[in-house]
């Protein structure tokens, strides 16, 4: 595995080394040595998947108690995958970064606590995997708004892409009336 650091600190962009022949092919696609050399040394306790068609965007999300580390991945089609820094002391608080998750990349993106969280379906459909650190607890679920300018996300929205968000996500508060970690 190759552990490439992004240019915020904590978020870091995994991609697998993937050994193929005539019959397929085989990758790791989790090793805790890997991930603890690198300061991800959190045990995951809890794993999720979800389905979505083009334009669904879901996000930013995160939980203010039990915070959540992410370790996530595309099994099929393409995502842009986000990480936005929700950390108050961090020089970066406020600051997002993005990578495109696809089967095809194999690509990884680790999202630690005190991130927000968030993807835009970039294909048809994409089934979409997460490992946590934490179990999901939907009374310290927080949304900021997807669409906030002071985050300021290039989302790559094209042509006749529709955005379609939750009722949830669509209730997302301002980045600068949101609960923030410490």
């Amino acid at each position: 595995m190759k552990v490439t650091p992004t240019e915020l600190p904590g978020v870091l962009v995994i991609d697998p080394v993937v050994h193929g022949d005539a019959r397929g092919w085989f990758m790791e696609t989790f090793r805790a040595d890997v991930l603890a050399a690198h300061g991800v040394t959190a045990a995951f306790v809890q794993d999720n998947q979800s389905l979505s068609g083009r334009g669904v965007l879901r996000g930013l999300h995160y939980q203010i108690r039990q915070p959540q580390g992410k370790l996530v991945r595309v099994l099929s089609g393409r995502v842009f995958d986000v990480a936005v820094d929700l950390r108050r002391s961090s020089p970066t608080c406020g600051r997002w970064t993005g990578v495109e998750l696809s089967a095809e990349n194999r690509r990884q993106l680790w999202v630690p606590p005190g991130f927000g969280h968030g993807f835009l379906v970039l294909s048809e459909t994409a089934e979409f995997f997460y490992k946590c650190t934490d179990y999901y607890a939907p009374e310290h679920e927080r949304v900021i708004a997807w669409d906030d300018p002071e985050v300021g996300i290039a989302w790559p929205v094209a042509g006749e892409m529709t955005v379609q968000v939750s009722d949830k996500d669509r209730r997302g508060v301002a980045f600068a009336d949101a609960e923030l970690f410490d």
